[in-house]
């Protein structure tokens, strides 16, 4: 539970929280001791830019909203503990990862460097590489710039052998998630392999996880930033022109290259030269920015033979191939199979080709094992305004070093008319300028304030001791975490959940506790949908900009409408349903057992308003039942096996609760209600027995409709409250943590 404060709650919250409420309340009646609290991602740009753009402080108009959407969620009836409320832009929240970061840098877990990094031009910061997605700003959508700056780093690649390996002991995460993380990290298992140059004293290294193939290599390839790139750069203009044009290329979608003219000589293959381009598609980050192309058995290298004509050498075919004239085209043969035009490689399998060339690569001193990481270090410098500032300072003697502990939380200027020149902090005079409290001498702050990943990696550990003048107490930590139950979208997949994770291990290391892993659960529930409308203008409209008149649907000038794709509800595209609406017109009940009847939890859900009102009658039909039971006047005795089928139901509702089906027990509740209105219309009750049954209703309810619950609870005159009751099976004196 970890919403940034936007200004009002959206579907997307309401399925969320009432997904983790269902889960809440029941454990509750279960007799487990749950914390269930609430807090708020608080610091970035969204915040900022509305800020700029209603003139107004990031400050103002987060508590604002946040003050707005407690509200909102006030009304859903949750369950939510109040009392340990957090906002992560609140200097006694962001003072303890203050000195998390000093204990960082003091630790060499925080650096700082200058490296090349993504820079998004409308949002004007660097970006982390998990933050660009199709070579674009995850927030903005701008096509990220490559930039050089000096910028601060956490070295999450010291842990990636141990985050790959610990997703093993993830038993209750998604398997696909598991596999993003595992993919995002990218182990290779490979060889390093020294490629001299004719001509030149230096040589090329290159990392390739498919030794097998060295004897199909046609040519080597170069990232734009490799040291030989720059270098070559400053001796050619072409050169040089072709580096800047990689930086507005995005080599997702086009593959670019320049020939050196340098030549490579093949390390196994006496008289083989091989030509040297510069690629743009070659990462610097992956390997050594640095490859040789096998275009038979690799589809970017094919592809780009094919640009360049190049040669095509297989060098592996298929096993069940029996032929010695195997060829390549179009396609790349990837697949293992059997080693072919290798001299003493031929006839085995890739597997072993692959260890017996690096036996002869490391016997022949030319080359060696290695194994690589796809996962670089955490760039964490944000240079924006509204964020956590860094604890360093820059002293005039050249030394850097951070805050010292007693200054802390260093916090944010004060400044009255925020605007443009406010966005950033090494702007405003006056808050930058300080002295070393330690020798007296002149000092100026760091004006780069944390990604606000930073935040939200450690936010659920505040949860257990949200009011200690410690970031946590260690009892507190060690009673309930780790996070027995974690619901939020795949979305959070590689950057909040891999940073979380990440933090867990550096904390542990560091000394605040000994735990390993932060959530031991983990659902991802899928997205609310709803249909998307245009007028004749091509532009976009709300759900209540739209009716259906006759066969057609028509804006409010009666003009028609081009109906759209059912897509994710987003504010960009108007096909949202506000939250606010739904309540004051059918109440919360009615919106959380919509969220929860209509579509399995793992699965999107599309919003229909016949589905609302279907929900409204169900709500409705619970509430008949009050004025059925004041006027039931059955005596006879009821039969036992109708006694037993409720028991039953009762059974499978709480099994389908646990496996989180919650669409199938929402199915079973109708069966429930079904079968009592119409024993109770047919006299097949004692009063007892439905004041039984319409007891152990209530009950059942308390998880997916709270109100209603309260109601029926309430009407059979029971003087307590039905969520402090016990669920109608066994008791449990266990605990449980959900965020």
């Amino acid at each position: 539970m970890f919403p940034y404060p936007s200004g009002k709650i959206h579907m997307g919250h309401v399925r969320n929280y009432t997904l983790g409420d269902v889960i809440a309340r029941y454990k509750k009646m279960k007799g487990f001791n749950v914390l269930h609290p609430m807090g708020w991602d608080a610091f970035g740009l969204p915040a900022e830019n509305a800020a700029l753009t209603e003139k107004r402080h990031p400050e103002e108009w987060t508590y604002q909203n946040i003050k707005t959407m407690k509200n909102q969620l006030l009304k859903m009836g949750l369950s939510l503990d109040w009392d340990k409320e957090i906002a992560t832009c609140h200097p006694e929240y962001y003072k303890h990862e203050q000195k998390f970061f000093i204990d960082m840098y003091n630790a060499g877990l925080a650096y700082k460097k200058e490296a090349e990094v993504n820079w998004d031009p409308v949002d004007k910061t660097v970006l982390a590489n998990e933050q660009v997605i199709d070579g674009k700003g995850w927030r903005s959508g701008a096509l990220v710039e490559k930039k050089k700056l000096s910028q601060w780093f956490l070295k999450i690649s010291k842990y990636s052998d141990e985050l790959l390996n610990d997703l093993d002991k993830l038993n209750n995460w998604p398997n696909k998630v598991k596999v993003m993380q595992s993919n995002w990290i990218g182990k290779s298992i490979g060889a390093e392999i020294d490629f001299s140059l004719k001509n030149r004293s230096n040589s090329i290294k290159v990392f390739t996880t498919r030794p097998d193939t060295i004897y199909g290599a046609s040519f080597i390839a170069l990232s734009p930033e490799h040291k030989l790139s720059l270098e070559l750069s400053d001796e050619d203009k072409l050169v040089k022109g072709f580096l800047e044009d990689c930086k507005k290329i995005n080599s997702d979608k086009i593959k670019r290259g320049l020939n050196t003219g340098l030549i490579a000589k093949h390390p196994l293959i006496k008289n083989r030269y091989l030509p040297v381009f510069i690629a743009n598609f070659v990462l610097t980050e992956y390997g050594l920015g640095a490859v040789f192309g096998c275009p038979a058995h690799d589809q970017r290298d094919l592809d780009f033979a094919n640009e360049y004509n190049l040669e095509i050498i297989p060098v592996v075919k298929p096993k069940d191939n029996n032929s010695d004239n195997f060829s390549i085209k179009d396609k790349a043969f990837v697949e293992e199979g059997v080693v072919i035009n290798s001299e003493t490689l031929n006839g085995l399998t890739t597997n072993k080709a692959k260890d017996k060339i690096i036996h002869i690569l490391e016997k022949q001193k030319i080359g060696e094992k290695k194994i690589n990481y796809r996962l670089r270090d955490w760039g964490i410098s944000r240079q924006r305004f509204w964020g956590c500032p860094i604890p360093i300072i820059y002293r005039e003697d050249g030394k850097v070093m951070p805050v010292d502990i007693e200054s802390l939380p260093v916090e944010l200027p004060k400044v009255e008319n925020f605007d443009e020149s406010s966005s950033a902090l090494k702007n405003i005079q006056g808050w930058k300028e300080t002295t070393c409290k330690e020798t007296g001498l002149k000092a100026t702050r760091e004006t780069d304030t944390f990604d606000t990943f930073f935040e939200s990696s450690w936010y659920y550990f505040r949860y257990c001791s949200a009011r200690s003048n410690k970031p946590f107490d260690k009892e507190d930590i060690n009673y309930w975490l780790p996070v027995d139950q974690y619901i939020g979208g795949i979305e959070h997949a590689i950057l909040h959940l891999l940073y979380s994770r990440f933090f867990t291990k550096a904390l542990r290391d560091l000394g605040y506790f000994k735990i390993d892993e932060p959530f031991k659960g983990l659902f991802t529930q899928g997205m609310v949908t709803h249909q998307t409308y245009k007028n004749n203008k091509n532009e976009w409209l709300e759900p209540g900009e739209v009716q259906k008149v006759d066969s057609k649907f028509v804006d409010k000038n009666n003009d028609e409408v081009v109906v759209g794709k059912i897509e994710k509800m987003s504010k960009s595209k108007k096909n949202v349903v506000d939250p606010n609406d739904i309540i004051n017109l059918y109440g919360a009940d009615t919106a959380r057992w919509f969220m929860l009847s209509d579509s399995p939890p793992e699965r999107d859900l599309q919003w229909t308003e016949t589905g609302i009102v279907s929900s409204f009658k169900f709500i409705n039909k619970l509430w008949e039942f009050m004025d059925k039971y004041k006027n039931y006047s059955n005596k006879i005795e009821s039969d036992s096996e109708i006694l037993d089928n409720y028991k039953i139901l009762i059974n499978d509702i709480s099994k389908y609760i646990e496996n989180f089906q919650f669409n199938k027990s929402v199915a079973k509740i109708y069966e429930y209600v079904n079968l009592l209105n119409d024993q109770v219309s047919q006299n097949k009750l004692s009063k007892s027995d439905f004041k039984w049954t319409l007891g152990r209703l209530s009950l059942i309810l308390q998880p997916f409709t709270p109100h209603i619950s309260e109601e029926l609870w309430l009407g059979l005159e029971n003087k307590e409250l039905c969520i402090d009751e016990r669920w109608p099976e066994e008791k449990n004196s266990a605990k449980l943590n959900l965020i």
